[in-house]
């Protein structure tokens, strides 16, 4: 148990202050149960925090104020290690990440194609939610990003703004990428995806 617990403190000081983990990264330090017992004794002690079940971190502090938060894409990064799935932003999260919103929403959206589930970090709460392989064909790609904050704004509420935003927004690589993935977005959403590559398509 000491040798288990002198090994994972270790590694956890190589990953640094502010890394989220999760007890499967240290498997091959010991057995399952040995690797639970010595992440529960260290939370209790003090020496990293219980995010969730099974998620944890080394929390980052700020001088002024005091024990941070890990990022959202930090938790996401560790359970999507964990659990061998994909993850796509969606709905205002989706927005938020591409300043199509000022809104840091408190409820974050991951569509994926595993299991449903819920994790309370503090006052956020992240939700997996499955979905079908046509929403996570382009899981990872800016235009399965761009997609699913239009389908959040809704057809009605995008105006030129919206799409003058993107088009500073994105490189002319992404824009090329929302050309080549125009078939995985409802038809209207396409539409779009169209006039914010438009500049990028007259220079190909």
């Amino acid at each position: 148990m000491q040798s288990t617990i002198h090994k994972i403190v270790a590694r956890i000081r190589r990953l640094g202050d502010g890394r989220v983990f999760t007890s499967s990264q240290f498997l091959d330090l010991g057995t399952r149960r040995a690797v639970d017992l010595a992440l529960h004794r260290l939370a209790r002690e003090g020496a990293v925090r219980r995010l969730a079940r099974g998620l944890y971190d080394k929390p980052a502090k700020d001088p002024q104020l005091g024990v941070l938060m890990p990022p959202v894409e930090d938790i996401a990064k560790a359970l999507k290690g964990r659990d061998a799935i994909r993850l796509q932003p969606s709905g205002a999260y989706a927005a938020n990440l591409l300043s199509l919103s000022d809104q840091v929403p408190m409820r974050v959206v991951f569509l994926t194609d595993g299991s449903s589930r819920h994790v309370q970090v503090g006052k956020l709460h992240v939700m997996l939610k499955h979905t079908s392989p046509r929403n996570m064909a382009t899981a990872g790609r800016i235009s399965g990003l761009v997609i699913q904050a239009l389908r959040h704004l809704g057809r009605d509420n995008i105006d030129d703004q919206v799409v003058k935003t993107l088009r500073r927004k994105l490189s002319a690589e992404d824009k090329g990428q929302l050309l080549k993935d125009l078939r995985f977005a409802p038809a209207w959403v396409a539409d779009l995806m169209k006039q914010i590559a438009e500049s990028q398509r007259r220079k190909a």
